[in-house]
């Protein structure tokens, strides 16, 4: 249990240390007997495609995840390709086991197709998450 502690603590530091150096948010995991120990997302989807929708009349995709690693998932920030898009997320850290949801939100105020991003900040072992949705507004009747 000591030895754990110690680990715990010694990534800890090392992580804080790092970005206080670099003035950067680092990775929340670290390195036990050669095996990174951090965070894994499983999504059920990463692209939305909303088909045909009605000008201003707002939509909302939702992407569920899991962690399947072995750490805490922490998602730091959210980032959309535009003002037209708004999104929610997680402000907690996510357990093991545990899952989650972002909605992005489209306001459909202009005509025409449309391919947005959603840039998920997060301590994963993979690295930063790239989500998207996609349509066509069209004039509402």
């Amino acid at each position: 249990m000591m030895q754990k502690w110690i680990i715990a603590v010694a990534c800890a530091v090392s992580v804080s240390a790092l970005s206080s150096f670099t003035g950067v948010a680092t990775e929340a995991s670290c390195y036990v007997a050669g095996k990174i120990m951090a965070a894994k997302a499983m999504w059920l989807k990463t692209e939305n495609d909303f088909g045909q929708i009605p000008q201003n009349k707002p939509v909302t995709a939702e992407f569920t995840f899991t962690n399947t690693g072995e750490e805490v998932l922490i998602i730091s920030q959210v980032k959309t390709s535009c003002g037209c898009t708004v999104a929610e997320y997680p402000q907690e850290a996510l357990k093991p086991g545990e899952s989650g949801k972002i909605k992005a939100q489209y306001n459909a105020a202009t005509l025409g197709s449309f391919y947005k991003t959603i840039q998920v900040v997060c301590n994963t072992e993979e690295g930063n998450k790239t989500l998207a949705i996609k349509g066509e507004v069209v004039p509402d009747c």
